[in-house]
């Protein structure tokens, strides 16, 4: 495998050493943002209006996810494990309106909506990984 470059063997995507984390990085942004706009082509109420907000939406979804929704799980705690976990869903789509509401161009509707994005981003998230085993 030649450094720099995407290595698609065995059902997996490894990224070499050098740069890797790099491409790692703009390759996981690159599918966030298609699996947005995949969301708002499903969810009515979900509307993104071309790549570079997807891209802006990605990358704000990131963030958001890396640092309001662990505080978020934290403070939802008691509430999570009365409801077996299921509270987590409503979390999910908490943070996919947050990020709507920061990121011009991409817009949700609503808690239904945003529960619904949220839901199948995850789903295509978990399809994604389980397939490429990552």
């Amino acid at each position: 495998m030649l450094h720099g470059v995407i290595d698609f063997d065995r059902r997996s995507i490894r990224v070499s050493e050098k740069g890797g984390v790099v491409l790692e990085f703009f390759l996981h942004l690159l599918l966030t943002a298609g699996f947005l706009l995949v969301v708002a082509q499903f969810v009515s109420g979900v509307k993104v209006d071309g790549w570079g907000p997807a891209l802006l939406g990605a990358l704000a979804l990131g963030l958001v996810n890396g640092i309001v929704r662990p505080v978020m799980i934290v403070l939802t705690l008691p509430l999570t494990v009365l409801t077996f976990g299921f509270f987590l869903l409503v979390v999910n789509a908490m943070m996919l309106w947050l990020t709507a509401a920061i990121v011009p161009g991409v817009r949700v509707d609503g808690f239904g909506p945003a529960l619904l994005g949220s839901l199948l981003l995850t789903l295509i998230n978990i399809t994604v990984s389980a397939f490429w085993g990552a």
